[in-house]
């Protein structure tokens, strides 16, 4: 078996437009724990159980690098998807909270593949941002579509 280098996801840095902006939805609407105090260019959040999890940072600034990129100054970076992991039991409550938010949240999306459901919604920064989980099976069970708001 060849060696695995990777343990984990580390950190995701997101360029933004506003910190502050974007740091009071991943705050008040996400839940996500700060990780010290954010300034006017960068904000760190806990994705989990602070100390135990990977960290999600904003930026208004340029990343290490970034002159390296092989990308056009103006495309080197773009919008992202990534998925945060919601257990079952607390997945429409965490839906519920972003819809109260004033976020427009679509789906439920059944994700048979994996047998997961995810909710799909946008950051400020149009970042596509998605609610996962798994055991999908039993949120269709007992979901009425006619519920859903957005």
């Amino acid at each position: 078996m060849q060696q695995r280098f990777s343990q984990g996801i580390s950190e995701l840095v997101l360029i933004v437009s506003d910190v502050s902006i974007a740091a009071r939805f991943y705050r008040d609407v996400l839940l996500l724990v700060p990780d010290g105090e954010a300034d006017e260019t960068w904000a760190w959040f806990w994705t989990g159980e602070p100390e135990h999890s990977a960290r999600l940072a904003l930026t208004s600034g340029t990343l290490l690098f970034a002159e390296n990129s092989p990308h056009p100054k103006n495309k080197r970076f773009g919008h992202v998807h990534y998925a945060m992991f919601v257990q079952r039991d607390q997945l429409l409550h965490a839906v519920d909270h972003v819809r109260k938010a004033g976020v427009e949240v679509h789906g439920p999306v059944q994700l048979n593949w994996m047998n997961a459901a995810s909710y799909y919604f946008y950051d400020p920064d149009g970042n596509l941002l998605e609610f996962w989980s798994p055991d999908g099976s039993s949120l269709f069970a007992d979901h009425d579509p006619q519920n859903d708001q957005q």
